[in-house]
């Protein structure tokens, strides 16, 4: 690997240097061979030594991020890196920059009081759901090696432990920023600042206000990306200010869970009693946290205050319209639609309405549509409900896709590519993840390759098609720290 270390040249304030500590057994539970080639990484013989941190490889720079962070909207001034470690960066065969990171590597100086260790469960659960998401096109870190330690950690009670080696556009979150502005640092939040650009966003360079510049950019990111969530149906559980990233990226995938029936507040983490980041909430949760972004930027945006206020608040004031019109976009390719109609944002909404008022299907409704839009009834596994209000919807999208320009196989392909058969669905998800901590990793092994091919709904994937029985819902979702 051949590591190099810009984020390692800002002052010591941004980050603690830290080894990794060793563990008693290290054994490769799983290795992306095609992430390790756009990294231009050779797995060798002692590759679960390294990516579980008892060999730090040469060239690395081991430390721990910096950050504090709103989490359920309480704001922690000091949170950081407390069982992460950065290794460095490396330079994929497209050019791009990528920190590579092990999660559960070890304390830090940011662990308060913490293990700095992670489990089996939400090592595979990240490593499964970041892959799935990758493979929808969903922007989002990914997961390079699962290594078990031959340790257990405890949480409710002794459980096997593990490390996950994690790649990402970077790891700087608008909690990074606010650390700064905590700290009244503004040297801080401008170095971050100018880091943030030259790395992510070498445009925002060229604008006015650079910093203004790069406030937009990241809000207008954020919204795209909440609703890419929205479409694939996927609700994040911990949307804290530390867990924002800067890049555009979904990071930190704890209480995480997809739909199954469409219910706008759907709630599956465990810690999320009050639905702060329902799936329906989401657009406006990443709005605020975006806000908090904006309030330490304040002081470099103008020198103004006034004038700076003025300027950071029209971009957050312009994020719904963005949320909405990415929304919007995304679901008029989901339904078939290569044109724009005013009405088609409410013929969007109304199938949503119809799904939820029969507990429908979220991600087998849309997937079914693909056959209806070719003159197909479906029937079995993605049989559509029967409703007056969704017979009525059906009779309004018939018409609109009457005014369409492509040919039902045109349309009905384009749909396919972009409405996903096979999600991470959380039951399978718990029953791989049960299976894993009792040493099996077949049904882990099998899940992770169907997600791999989201768009495919063969018979040999039906089985990760299919929701749960009653008896097989999974209800809450959890942390695992």
């Amino acid at each position: 690997m051949n590591f190099e270390h810009t984020y390692a040249q800002l002052p010591a304030k941004f980050w603690q240097r830290v080894d990794p500590t060793p563990v008693k057994a290290p054994r490769m539970l799983a290795f992306n061979d095609a992430l390790a080639a756009e990294l231009g990484i050779v797995r060798e013989a002692d590759a679960a030594d390294v990516f579980a941190g008892n060999v730090v490889p040469p060239g690395a720079q081991p430390l721990a991020m910096a950050y504090a962070g709103h989490q359920f909207g309480h704001f922690v001034p000091q949170l950081g890196d407390g069982r992460a470690i950065l290794l460095g960066e490396l330079i994929d065969r497209h050019g791009q920059r990528r920190d590579l990171q092990l999660k559960g590597a070890g304390p830090t100086a940011f662990s308060r009081n913490g293990d700095g260790r992670a489990a089996i469960g939400p090592v595979l659960r990240e490593y499964l759901i970041s892959e799935a998401m990758h493979a929808m096109g969903v922007p989002t870190t990914r997961s390079l090696a699962a290594v078990a330690t031959g340790e257990h950690v405890f949480r409710e009670g002794p459980v096997p432990g593990a490390v996950l080696a994690r790649v990402g556009a970077s790891h700087i979150r608008v909690g990074t920023f606010q650390y700064f502005a905590a700290r009244r640092d503004t040297d801080g939040v401008r170095q971050l600042a100018d880091y943030v650009i030259a790395r992510h966003y070498p445009e925002a360079a060229q604008a006015d206000r650079p910093y203004l510049a790069l406030l937009e950019t990241v809000a207008r990111r954020q919204a795209a990306l909440v609703a890419q969530w929205q479409h694939v149906g996927f609700i994040h559980g911990v949307m804290n200010t530390d867990n924002t990233t800067l890049s555009g990226e979904t990071i930190d995938y704890g209480p995480c869970a997809f739909l199954d029936d469409y219910d706008p507040g759907k709630v599956f983490s465990s810690i999320d009693r009050a639905g702060r980041y329902s799936f329906a909430n989401q657009p406006a949760l990443v709005r605020w946290n975006v806000a908090r972004l904006a309030e330490t930027l304040l002081a470099i945006i103008d020198d103004d205050g006034d004038a700076a206020l003025a300027a950071a608040s029209a971009v957050i004031d312009a994020m719904p319209g963005w949320s909405a019109q990415a929304w919007l976009e995304g679901m008029r390719a989901k339904l078939g639609l290569a044109t724009n109609e005013d009405g088609d944002e409410a013929l969007a909404q109304s199938l949503l309405e119809a799904m939820h008022a029969v507990a429908a299907d979220y991600t087998l409704v849309l997937r079914a549509l693909c056959d209806a839009a070719d003159g197909r009834e479906p029937d079995g596994l993605l049989a559509l409900p029967r409703s007056p209000a969704f017979d009525a919807w059906r009779t309004r999208w018939a018409g609109r896709l009457a005014r369409d320009p492509r040919t039902a196989a045109e349309r009905a392909a384009a749909m396919r590519a972009v409405n996903p058969a096979v999600i991470p669905r959380n039951h399978r998800v718990h029953e791989a993840l049960v299976a894993a901590e009792q040493g099996d990793l077949v049904p882990f092994e099998a899940l992770l390759a169907a997600i791999r091919r989201p768009y495919d709904d063969g018979p040999d994937v039906h089985h990760y098609m299919t929701p749960p029985e009653p008896g097989e819902r999974v209800l809450q979702t959890f942390c695992g720290t």
